[in-house]
This record gives C-alpha cells, sequence and structure tokens, in this order.
C-alpha cells in the first residue's frame, strides 16, 4: 500500500485557504457527519474536550469515507501525546501553547523518525496500515503536517522565529488566550486583539509558512481577507449549543 498524499499540507504550500471546523463533541457521529461536509480540514480537539485516545481513533475511523482532512490537537506539546496520536493514523496535528524557538523544534522533533527526529518506533500500527505501507518509516514525515499554536503575548515576539523552524508547516493564532494575555479576558474581539492577530497573519505569511486561526462564522471572511490560510469558521459545540437554544426560543415565546 502506498503513503496517501496529505491533500491539505500541500494546499497550505500551494497557498489555497482551507476552509474548517471544530469538533469538540467526541463522537464518532459528529466526525462522520462534519467529514461529508465540505470543509476541507475538521479539527478534533483533545485539549479543552474530554476527548480520549480510542475516542480520536474511533473519530478518525469515521472519517475514513470523508472528503476532509482530520487534524488532531493533543492536549499538550508532549512527546508521548504526539506518538500516539501519530500511530492511530493522524497525520496533521495543531499543538498548543507553543512558546519559542526550542518548543517548535521539539514539536516538529516528536512528529520525526531518527536521524530526523525522536518518534519511537513501533512496526504494526493503524498508521502504517498494520505493517503493509510501503516505506512508511522512509517516507511519512513527507505527509506529516505539523501546526504550532501561539496564544500569548511572549510568542508573539518570537512568531517569525518559531515559523522559520523547519518543519513546521503553519502557525495557528489563539484568539481567546491572546485576548486573555492581553488583558482583555473573554474579549477576543477588541480591536487591539484584531491589530496583532491582523499584524500575525502578514509576519507568518511573510516567514514563508500558513497562517491559521479559529473565529465565528461572522468573522471567517474577515480573517482570509487578512491573509490566514487555514481558518476554522465554526464548532459542532457550539453550534449544538446556540442552535438548540434558539430552537427552544422560537417556541417557548409563543
Amino acid at each position: 500500500m502506498d503513503l496517501p498524499v496529505n491533500r491539505f499540507k500541500q494546499a497550505l504550500l500551494a497557498r489555497r485557504p482551507q476552509i474548517g471546523i471544530w469538533s469538540s463533541l467526541c463522537s464518532h457521529i459528529a466526525a462522520e457527519v462534519l467529514a461529508d461536509a465540505g470543509f476541507d480540514w475538521v479539527l478534533l480537539d483533545t485539549e479543552h474536550s474530554p476527548n480520549e485516545l480510542p475516542a480520536v481513533q474511533n473519530q478518525l475511523d469515521a472519517m475514513l469515507a470523508g472528503t476532509t482532512e482530520p487534524i488532531v490537537r493533543p492536549a499538550w506539546n508532549d512527546l508521548v501525546l504526539i506518538k500516539r496520536y501519530l500511530d492511530i493514523g493522524a497525520r496533521t496535528l495543531l499543538l498548543p501553547y507553543v512558546q519559542n524557538v526550542e518548543e517548535a523544534k521539539r514539536a516538529v522533533a516528536a512528529t520525526r523518525y531518527p536521524p530526523l527526529g525522536v518518534r519511537g518506533v513501533s512496526g504494526c500500527t493503524r498508521a502504517n496500515r498494520y505493517g503493509r505501507t510501503k516505506d512508511y518509516f522512509q517516507r511519512v514525515h513527507e505527509e506529516t503536517c505539523v501546526l504550532v499554536q501561539v496564544e500569548t503575548q511572549a510568542a508573539m515576539q518570537e512568531i517569525e522565529a518559531i515559523a522559520a523552524v523547519d518543519g513546521v508547516d503553519g502557525v495557528f493564532i489563539g484568539p481567546n488566550d491572546l485576548a486573555a494575555d492581553m488583558g482583555y479576558l473573554g474579549n477576543w474581539q477588541h480591536p487591539e486583539v484584531w491589530g496583532v492577530m491582523e499584524q500575525a497573519a502578514q509576519r507568518i505569511t511573510n516567514a514563508g509558512k500558513a497562517p491559521g486561526i479559529l473565529v465565528g462564522q461572522a468573522e471567517g471572511q474577515r480573517c482570509l481577507d487578512l491573509g490566514y490560510l487555514f481558518v476554522a469558521v465554526g464548532s459542532d459545540l457550539v453550534m449544538l449549543a446556540r442552535g438548540s437554544e434558539d430552537l427552544a426560543a422560537r417556541f417557548k415565546a409563543k
């Protein structure tokens, strides 16, 4: 079996915008629905969701018939967590709270086998189709996409250096954490926060990497216009929460 091409990674290299959605419901059914909805990518969150490795594998399995790239966000930039998600078949990862060049290099190294990195070796995993994928060990890094998350003012000061790390494919801005660090907890829409996010898109682009962000539906086009290349424009959990509230209110008001 040949190693499948990571079309999401190729799109970023070609500077083609990729529209995504956040999945926090920890559900293989929700993942399956989203995978065939027309998005370019779906983020399976384990940082701010009660989503554990066996459930993530079920979600990856459910997404196989879809047309979207699964992105997994581990709970931390941790060698062991990264290894385990790679072994179950995640090939695009978003690593949270990367603050400097050293942490970005550590994230990349965790996704590479020796001598390119420090990923632990297992010969029979879901990722290599249980040993059936030809040249997996030699070529998997070519189809592995590493996205690092920058979400503090300190990290913003290092953004060009972080983006320049070999093996980093994209730099993702976390609006809520950035706003909190800037003194605007719960108000990522503040003009000063937007100013930093606007500059970040340009700085990451100038460094030769793809900028990414998570916003709401109303702000998606604004971010694309700013130059963000991979943009999440919603969340399954938010859609369920707000949609159910709206539906209940429509009938309760009568």
